[in-house]
């Protein structure tokens, strides 16, 4: 084989170990990042779900304080146990 056979053999062989190498580092680093992403849409759900939870307790509690209290309502007092 001549010299310039060897020298494209191997310019060749380091270009496709190279794009091979480029390809998976570049494939690690999209999977990264889309695993952040899943992390970070798991977290919003969970406080979009613990906010909506604090929400209704209360919403609760203000039913249950507006049973129990004294409303003031345009200036004239509304006792609820009467």
């Amino acid at each position: 084989m001549s010299r310039a056979a060897k020298l494209t053999l191997a310019g060749t062989s380091l270009f496709a170990i190279g794009t091979i190498a480029f390809v998976h580092h570049a494939q690690q680093a999209e999977k990264a990042a889309m695993h952040q992403g899943v992390v970070r849409d798991v977290e919003q759900q969970r406080l979009k779900k613990e906010r909506q939870l604090d929400f209704e307790m209360q919403k609760a509690l203000e039913e249950e304080y507006k049973k129990i209290q004294s409303v003031h309502d345009g200036g004239t007092v509304l006792d609820k146990h009467r």
